[in-house]
């Protein structure tokens, strides 16, 4: 079953906690071996707090808070980020979204932002199309 959508609707805030466990195994999922995924060492010896989670892995979370919220059937058509501050290990994720645009065909563009205590980790949106 999907649900109706309306222009100007919220989603509900979901948090991600980013673990060091999840930071490593999603940076490895996603087949990046960069060092500042999952070596804190090297990661603070390049000016980083701590080791921080990948775009890739990003992307998915955000394309998967939307999806989640608008239903199986619905499909994305586009997702457009842009990062800001990093998303470290052991920071929380929190995800906010609005419905910004309706169009008769069905799709609908959502508003995403993921934010942790270090400021705005992603802003974007995503395009979904949802059956009638």
């Amino acid at each position: 079953m999907t649900r109706t959508l309306n222009l100007g609707d919220s989603l509900p805030e979901v948090h991600v906690e980013a673990t060091p466990t999840f930071v490593i195994s999603s940076a490895i999922a996603t087949r990046d071996f960069q060092d500042v995924h999952h070596d804190r060492d090297l990661a603070v010896a390049r000016g980083s707090k701590d080791i921080f989670v990948n775009i890739l892995t990003t992307t998915g979370l955000v394309q998967r808070y939307v999806t989640d919220w608008a239903g199986p059937e619905a499909l994305v058509r586009a997702v457009d980020i842009r990062l800001g501050a990093p998303c470290y290990a052991h920071d929380t994720l929190k995800f906010f979204g609005q419905v910004v645009e309706r169009f008769d065909d069905g799709v609908y563009v959502v508003e995403v932002v993921g934010r942790t205590p270090q400021g705005d980790h992603v802003v974007g949106t995503v395009r979904i199309e949802v059956p009638a």
